[in-house]
């Protein structure tokens, strides 16, 4: 279709509080009868992307296996591949840590995915200095924080030399003397200080010459590694001015390396909440949020602050009258930022202070301020006009879904949220290629 319109992913987590995996509505989170099921039906509503996270770890919480995150899944690699017998045109990303993998093998990979997919694979560039993870590969927190992106940058230079090694016509007709034309592929060297390998690489191009690269981190490292490598930026700017702010910053950004906005996508990650009428959708939304902090995930929550067991607090009374220890967060859940990580007991006084002022209990308190908000609440019609402005604007390219109950949130958009958009002419109204790379409107790989 021509002029703006808006790409649409989902990104099934299987950690943090967004998902409601205790509902009784809820799919089994391990089946691989529910990823199949979403898969298709998101298919089904021309969705560009199923997007996967990855965890290299069972989050902890004190030491301990969280008991509260979904636990258990299988590879995202591996569960893509079966998904890709199952569907035919939706582009299928798999989120692959760059601090502890081998560039080549991991190129390799990713491109039997895109080979085997005919072309639908993506790779979602994460990082990680998380000591905790390190500790699986007996690397501890082997890299310091301000070097992951460097890590990372090494890294995606060196997948994309592999995958660029093998000529387009490499493979011989059945005549030849040999398999392969002589010179056809070549020997990849990378010696930097922190990736270092010679490979010949196995596994040639896709119908779209490699996975579409997708980068996730927001600081100016991230920024910086999107703007050189990224084929799409998944951000966390849902709001319009801040999505304008951070796609004004990416063009600038694009323009040192000779790329311009065309050859980026920028989708943010967005919790919808849909209803009937405006008011079903906010009572809604506040049954969601409710249903996403329950009491012992508060308790939980603020146990990683406090630095202590609180499960014997009432998470309907008031704030601990304990003092929190002196020692900073542990960020072994993975789910602390890294501007939280120090300042604890500040906030730990702003948050009394809020919650005196306020009458808040322990869980009123984790409803205002633990992360994961609906982004958008309201009717359809409501949400395809205001994601439509987005997209004509030009601050955002679509979103990828964060979705809170599977399969019914996703239902809902698909039976509901895709015809309004489309109504509006800013929604396709069926495939126009086969690659994720056409889906998206990327200028083709030169």
């Amino acid at each position: 279709m021509t002029g703006p319109h808006v790409h649409l992913g989902v990104f099934q987590a299987g950690v943090g509080p967004q998902l409601v995996w205790a509902h009784p509505d809820a799919a089994p989170h391990t089946a691989i009868e529910t990823f199949v099921q979403t898969a298709q039906l998101l298919e089904r509503g021309l969705f560009d992307a199923f997007f996967l996270g990855e965890g290299l770890r069972v989050r902890e919480n004190r030491g301990r296996v969280h008991e509260l995150d979904v636990a258990g899944r299988p590879d995202a690699i591996t569960q893509l591949a079966a998904l890709a017998g199952a569907t035919e045109r939706i582009g299928l990303v798999a989120t692959q840590n760059t601090t502890y993998n081998f560039p080549a093998d991991l190129a390799r990979r990713l491109a039997s995915l895109d080979l085997l997919s005919d072309g639908r694979a993506g790779w979602n560039v994460v990082t990680t200095d998380n000591a905790w993870t390190g500790e699986n590969f007996r690397h501890g927190g082997w890299l310091a924080h301000e070097r992951r992106y460097e890590r990372a940058e090494q890294f995606v230079e060196a997948a994309k030399a592999l995958w660029s090694a093998w000529d387009a016509d490499a493979v011989q007709d059945a005549d030849a003397k040999s398999w392969a034309r002589p010179g056809s592929i070549a020997t990849v060297d990378r010696h930097t200080d922190l990736v270092d390998l010679t490979a010949v690489p196995t596994v040639p191009a896709s119908r779209q010459g490699r996975p579409v690269l997708f980068q996730a981190g927001d600081s100016a490292g991230g920024r910086e590694l999107a703007a050189k490598h990224a084929d799409v930026v998944f951000s966390a700017h849902t709001r319009f001015d801040e999505a304008r702010a951070l796609a004004e910053d990416l063009t600038v950004r694009l323009a040192r390396y000779g790329r311009d906005r065309e050859s980026l996508r920028i989708l943010p990650g967005a919790e919808i909440v849909l209803g009937e009428t405006a008011a079903e959708a906010e009572e809604k939304a506040r049954w969601v949020r409710g249903e996403q902090v329950t009491g012992r995930r508060a308790l939980a929550f603020f146990e990683q602050y406090w630095g202590t067991d609180l499960s014997g607090y009432d998470p309907d009374g008031p704030l601990p009258d304990i003092e929190p220890s002196d020692a900073e967060l542990d960020p072994s859940r993975g789910t602390i930022s890294i501007d939280r990580r120090s300042g604890k007991l500040a906030l730990i006084a702003q948050w009394r202070e809020r919650a005196d002022a306020g009458n808040l209990s322990i869980r009123d308190l984790a409803l205002e301020v633990s992360p994961g908000h609906p982004a958008f609440v309201g009717t359809p019609a409501q949400v395809a006009d205001e994601w439509a402005r987005y997209v004509r604007a030009r601050v955002v390219d679509g979103f990828n879904l964060l979705p809170y109950l599977i399969p019914g949130a996703l239902t809902d958009v698909v039976d509901l949220l895709v015809p309004a958009l489309q109504e509006r002419g800013v929604y396709r109204t069926g495939y126009q290629g086969s690659t994720l790379r056409e889906h998206l409107d990327l200028p083709e790989i030169r």
